[in-house]
C-alpha cells in the first residue's frame, strides 16, 4: 500500500505538565486519537487528503474539550461564532466560513464553499443561509453553549483574566494521500470576549490555513493577528517551494518570526514526501500524526517527542 501522513493539532497555549487538570489531559489526547483514527480511516480506504482533513476535524468540531464546534468559546455579547477553512493542495481550491452560528461542523461548511466554487469567503447569516441550502446539519445555538465555556467568558468580563493563560484553541489538520495530493483545514470558536466581529486566522487562506501540493500543507493556531500580519501558513509553503527547506525547518523558521513580532502559538504541516510535523513557542500544543502502517501518537506538552 503506498504511504500517506496525517497531522492534527487542538490548539496552543499554555498548558503545562501537572497544571492542566487531569481530566482535561486525558479528554485531550482521547479526542486527538479520535481524530487521527477518523482521518486515518479515510485515507486507508482509499480517501483524498482533502476527505482525511474533513474527517479529522469534524471530530474535534464535536468534542467540547477543544475551542470549535461545540466547545466553541463565547465572544463578549455571549454568541458562539465559528470560523473554518480548508484548501486542496492540487488545485489550491479553497473555501472558508467566518461567523456562523447554526452549523454543527463548520469545517463541512467550508469544503461546500470550496466546491461550489464561485467564492472563497462566506460570513455571519449570509453563511448560515449557504449552509441550509446546501443540506447541512443546523442546530439551535445553545448547542455550542458550554457552561465551562460561559465561565471563561465571565471570568475576563470581570477582570479575571483567563486569556493571560489561555490555550489558543483552534483544531486543525494536513495530510498527504497515497497520491502525494496535500490538504489542510482548521476550524476555530476564535478568542475568548472577541468583540466588534473580530476574525483570526483561521479562515484567511494563507495565514491560517494553506495546501499547495508543490511545497506543503500548513494549519495554524496562535496569536491570530500576528499570523495574519506574517502571513504564516503561506509563509512556510513559500520558504519550502523557494527557499528549499523541509516543512518543519520552514515551520519553525516562521514560528521564529512570530515570536520575534510578540506572538505565540504552533503550526502543523506536511510535505507530499510525507514529511510531517509541527513548531510552537508556547508551552505546549494538542497534536498527533498518524502514518500508513503505524500507531497513531499523541502530545501535548513541549518535553514529548
Amino acid at each position: 500500500m503506498s504511504e500517506w501522513t496525517l497531522v492534527i493539532h487542538g490548539g496552543s497555549g499554555s498548558m503545562r505538565r501537572g497544571v492542566l487538570p487531569e481530566a482535561e489531559d486525558e479528554g485531550g489526547r482521547a479526542g486527538l486519537e479520535a481524530a487521527l483514527k477518523a482521518g486515518g480511516a479515510a485515507l486507508d480506504a482509499g480517501g483524498s487528503a482533502l476527505d482525511a482533513v474533513e474527517a479529522a476535524v469534524r471530530v474535534m468540531e464535536d468534542d467540547p474539550h477543544f475551542n470549535a464546534g461545540r466547545g466553541a468559546v463565547f465572544s463578549w455579547d455571549g454568541a458562539n461564532e465559528l470560523d473554518a477553512a480548508i484548501m486542496d493542495g492540487t488545485s489550491r481550491a479553497a473555501g472558508a466560513i467566518s461567523s456562523v452560528t447554526t452549523t454543527r461542523n463548520p469545517v463541512s461548511l467550508a469544503r461546500k464553499v470550496m466546491e461550489d466554487g464561485r467564492h472563497v469567503l462566506l460570513s455571519g447569516a449570509g453563511a448560515d443561509e449557504f449552509s441550509r441550502d446546501k443540506g447541512l446539519e443546523q442546530v439551535e445555538p445553545d448547542y455550542f453553549a458550554l457552561a465551562e465555556r460561559r465561565r471563561q467568558l465571565d471570568e475576563i468580563k470581570a477582570g479575571g483574566g483567563f486569556d493571560s493563560a489561555m490555550k489558543y484553541g483552534t483544531v486543525g489538520a494536513v495530510a498527504v494521500d497515497a497520491q502525494g495530493h496535500v490538504a489542510a483545514a482548521t476550524s476555530t470558536g476564535g478568542l475568548t470576549a472577541k468583540r466588534w466581529g473580530r476574525i483570526g486566522d483561521s479562515p484567511l487562506i494563507g495565514a491560517g490555513t494553506y495546501a499547495d501540493d508543490r511545497a506543503c500543507a500548513t494549519s495554524c493556531t496562535g496569536s491570530g493577528e500576528i499570523f495574519i500580519r506574517a502571513v504564516a501558513a503561506h509563509e512556510i509553503a513559500a520558504l519550502v517551494r523557494f527557499g528549499k527547506l523541509g516543512p518543519v525547518d520552514a515551520a519553525g523558521s516562521v514560528i521564529a518570526e512570530i515570536g520575534a513580532m510578540g506572538g505565540k502559538g504552533g503550526v502543523i504541516t506536511v510535505g507530499p514526501d510525507g514529511t510531517g510535523g509541527w513548531a510552537f513557542n508556547t508551552p505546549g500544543m494538542y497534536r498527533g500524526i498518524l502514518r500508513s502502517g503505524e500507531a497513531p501518537r499523541v502530545a501535548i506538552y513541549d518535553d514529548e517527542d
